[in-house]
């Protein structure tokens, strides 16, 4: 036994160290393609559009900034956001609160409705909007009766950035409320505390940064959208073109500079969500050790 010892050892030895070597070029090859992929579908394009934004210097970019249809669509923009934000922020915590706090017939369904807009088209959400508030639409007759204009104006756009940007509130929220449960805001009111007490001094804290973070989503979803609010805004330039249409029509009539300077806006406003989202969930990820 003492000779065949030595013997099994080195061959378990041997063993365990091939499956690591061929792990290690099998993730060496693995991250290899990931990084490949990301350079060829992210990681060039957007570094092309930082270059072709500043190929002339900082001052045409700074020229480019300041033309009056750049101007307005930037104002749509923030304008839309400024609406959409707070109405999703209602309406998700509403939900969020709904689900995770109450059993009910039809629960399955509605989050099935909250989760419409990510299995939808843009383009088809815009078609809806169109056939409803249209002229032609079901509501468009007795709209256009009272002076009323939605589609191809400003309300369309809203209708249509709020529905593409309507679960991210809630979908952030809801596992948040499952798993804190119950039973600090069961206390609260047994010591008192009203409904509203009860919200904004345990149900809020517990939540905040999945609420933050669904807030940046539902803003940055908000402010970059396209395809939807290109089919109910009519894409008139000083008027009803947001930054997006902007980009695009901008680059249809050949002007570059342009595009890339109003496209550079929105990369810089998708890095800053970016880098909001990693110090979120780094908090998350302190204040669940804790």
């Amino acid at each position: 036994m003492t000779s065949v010892d030595p013997l099994l050892t080195t061959a378990r030895a041997t063993s365990e160290k091939k499956p690591a070597k061929s792990k290690s070029w099998a993730s060496i090859a693995l991250v290899s393609v990931a990084i490949a992929y990301l350079a060829l579908v992210l990681y060039i394009p957007a570094l092309n559009v930082f270059m072709q934004a500043f190929s002339k210097g900082v001052g045409p970019f700074l020229v480019n900034l300041t033309q009056p249809n750049f101007l307005h669509a930037i104002k749509l923009t923030v304008l839309m956001a400024l609406i959409c934000v707070p109405l999703n922020t209602v309406f998700g915590l509403c939900a969020a609160w709904a689900i995770a706090r109450r059993r009910f017939p039809g629960r399955t369904f509605l989050l099935s409705i909250i989760d419409l807009p990510f299995s939808i088209s843009p383009v088809v959400a815009g078609l809806m909007i169109v056939l409803l508030y249209g002229q032609q639409g079901w509501f468009g007759g007795w709209l256009q009766n009272h002076g009323i204009r939605v589609v191809f104006a400003f309300p369309a756009m809203v209708l249509a950035s709020a529905f593409v940007s309507m679960p991210f509130v809630a979908r952030e929220v809801i596992p948040v409320l499952e798993e804190a449960g119950a039973d600090q805001e069961e206390a609260a009111k047994i010591l008192g505390a009203s409904d509203w007490q009860t919200f904004w001094r345990v149900t809020l804290p517990n939540i905040r940064w999945g609420l933050l973070y669904g807030l940046i989503l539902t803003n940055a979803r908000a402010m970059g959208e396209f395809g939807a609010v290109s089919v109910v805004s009519g894409n008139i330039a000083g008027k009803t073109q947001s930054l997006p249409l902007f980009v695009e029509e901008a680059y249809k009539q050949y002007e570059g500079e342009a595009a890339y300077s109003a496209a550079v806006l929105l990369a810089l406003l998708a890095v800053v969500t970016l880098v909001l989202k990693e110090i979120l969930e780094r908090k998350t990820r302190i204040k669940d050790t804790e």
